[in-house]
């Protein structure tokens, strides 16, 4: 089993590393910087409010029916058709539902008109997402992988060429980046769906069956409450501050140029996630220990998520300095950046350990987690983004991810009864002092040298303890790549 997860967490890695960081940095960044100023704050908090009401889109139906059909792979033909009549219904409702938000929250003209464009995006995104999760489900998770970026893939192609091509480059709209990845997303659930229907023979019917639908939605809802509250932690700091702040739109350009990079990195514990939840699934479902896999997991993120929390505080105004004009006249940009990448860490132990009781199926205790995030991190919004604005958010966003990814380890351990290892926490807090350490020193050896190639030595360093550590073995490779490993 373990050699299986390496394998397929490889190829996933590989092909996200090759088109999603291209997305990130040379599309959706050089659209931030050619859109006219302010639009592409509007643009971040209207996708905010938008992801907030995903809740009603996905009604937690995509984790539910990986889990199901993970543990029930012959039940897919008969579950598709209710599934995906289910998702129609509910994305008529989500339209409907974060419309009326934006008219609420002060949204007129053009910007409702951008926001139908985003509400598009997040309901076609989320389509094709749980047609993707039907392929994990199966197990397929290299046919998945390549189906969680071929939407990326396409939007750099069409993007690409309205930012390079002269008499569109110059006047680039930000409504030009929405109607492309409208475009895309409706081609990958396309793609997606036909794919499926040649693993699984699912067949593109719909059964509006009340009574149906309503068990799909009522054994959903656990897990629908958990997206919503989730999304709400994790999303409310942008909307807020442009909603607070009198230069909200701009404060948002701040946060959208620091969260692009997090959200990047969270690319990697996500895709953990994306294989973790139906293999956890049957795992459990078969009475198999999941501690080695957990183990394993941890030790391939943590410290990487170290290293690169620790150099994105070192080298932040660098780093921000590259990717952005603005940020050398404006020190928000990288002290958010910094703050940010803090968390980093805490965001991927939380992939793992919530996943784990997700597969478990302890919505219960996941949902009360949630609800105390959701409770201290607007707490803590409103009293710091007043006054302190992105760097306010970006604070409590630190703040609340430390400390649900320790309450969902401690619950995780208790309710799946993991080992406690010391040793092995000792090994991880060492590492973690011994890079931060490192970086000090470093930057201070190597003062007045390119700041790129003192991140590459931090880098080269760093990889190089993790074998020290023994997190990663040149001996557990090759067994875990050998055809008679397990």
């Amino acid at each position: 089993m373990r050699r299986f997860f390496v394998k397929n967490i490889l190829f996933v890695i590989a092909v996200n590393v090759l088109v999603k960081p291209i997305w990130a940095l040379f599309i959706d960044r050089t659209v931030q910087n050619r859109a006219l100023p302010g639009t592409y704050g509007t643009y971040q908090a209207l996708l905010s409010v938008s992801i907030i009401f995903q809740i009603i889109l996905d009604f937690g139906i995509t984790s539910y029916n990986t889990r199901t059909v993970a543990q029930n792979p012959d039940r897919l033909p008969d579950l598709f058709p209710s599934m995906l009549s289910a998702r129609l219904a509910l994305m008529l409702a989500y339209m409907a539902l974060a419309f009326g938000a934006g008219w609420a929250a002060g949204y007129r003209g053009w910007e409702l008109s951008l926001l139908v464009g985003v509400l598009l995006i997040q309901s076609l995104n989320s389509l094709a997402a749980f047609i993707r999760s039907n392929i994990a489900a199966l197990q397929k998770f290299k046919i998945e992988g390549l189906l969680s970026v071929s939407d990326r893939l396409l939007m750099i192609l069409i993007c690409g060429f309205l930012l390079l091509y002269p008499p569109t480059a110059h006047n680039f709209r930000i409504e030009w980046f929405v109607g492309a990845q409208i475009f895309c997303y409706t081609v990958a659930a396309t793609a997606g769906y036909l794919i499926l229907r040649r693993l699984a023979g699912v067949k593109l019917s719909f059964t509006f069956h009340g009574p149906t639908l309503l068990k799909i939605i009522k054994e959903s809802l656990p897990y629908a409450a958990l997206i919503f509250q989730m999304s709400i932690y994790n999303r409310a700091d942008v909307t807020l501050m442009e909603r607070i702040c009198p230069d909200g739109k701009e404060q948002a350009d701040v946060w959208s140029a620091a969260f692009r990079l997090m959200d990047q990195a969270n690319m990697f514990g996500l895709m953990f996630a994306t294989i973790l939840l139906p293999m956890f699934g049957r795992m459990l479902a078969e009475k198999q220990d999941v501690q080695p896999i957990v183990k394993l997991c941890v030790n391939m993120l943590l410290p990487l998520s170290f290293m690169v929390a620790v150099a994105g505080i070192y080298f932040s105004s660098d780093i921000m300095g590259l990717l952005y004009d603005k940020s050398h006249t404006n020190p928000e940009y990288s002290i958010v950046f910094a703050i940010l990448i803090a968390s980093f860490p805490a965001w991927c132990l939380m992939y793992v350990y919530s996943t784990l009781l997700t597969a478990k199926g302890s919505l219960k205790t996941l949902n009360i987690i949630a609800f105390a995030g959701v409770v201290f991190n607007i707490s803590l919004n409103l009293l710091l983004i007043p006054q302190h604005k992105a760097i306010g958010g970006a604070i409590t966003s630190l703040a609340t991810q430390s400390l649900l990814a320790l309450a969902f380890i401690v619950f995780a351990a208790r309710i799946i009864k993991l080992p406690f290892n010391l040793k092995w926490i000792a090994a991880q807090l060492g590492y973690l002092a011994l890079v931060a350490g490192l970086a000090q020193g470093l930057t201070t050896i190597m003062k007045g040298t390119f700041w790129v190639t003192q991140l590459f030595t931090f880098g080269a360093i760093c990889m190089a303890l993790m074998f020290v550590f023994r997190f990663v073995s040149v001996g557990a490779i090759k067994q875990l790549m050998n055809r008679g490993g397990n």
